[in-house]
């Protein structure tokens, strides 16, 4: 049974905004995220040994979140401002943390 066409997008630049959204988009914060919890968290061998699992699913579940919105550009501005702060929070943890030189 085909999809209705009402709920299947005009254009094909919001399906490629939404498609590099989730892959790119949300591999980015994926990976910034496992990155400023090992940073923070004390237990930093143990946060990177688990992110193997993790990264996986919080990916996944990334993925998914852009193709709930109309718009394809939407997902695209709350993913990088979500980039920017994790960013900021990552070099900012590693300025202040004990272990790099």
């Amino acid at each position: 049974m085909p999809a209705n066409t009402k709920y299947l997008n005009k254009s094909s630049w919001h399906q490629f905004a939404k498609i590099s959204a989730g892959l790119i988009g949300g591999y980015l914060i994926t990976a910034l995220l496992h990155m400023c919890l090992s940073l923070i968290l004390p237990h930093h061998k143990e946060v990177l040994i688990t992110s193997i699992i993790t990264l996986f699913i919080v990916w996944c579940a990334l993925l998914i979140i852009p193709f709930l919105f109309v718009n394809g550009w939407k997902p695209w501005l709350i993913y990088l401002i979500i980039i920017a702060i994790l960013l900021g929070i990552y070099s900012f943890a590693n300025q202040h943390n004990p272990f790099t030189t």
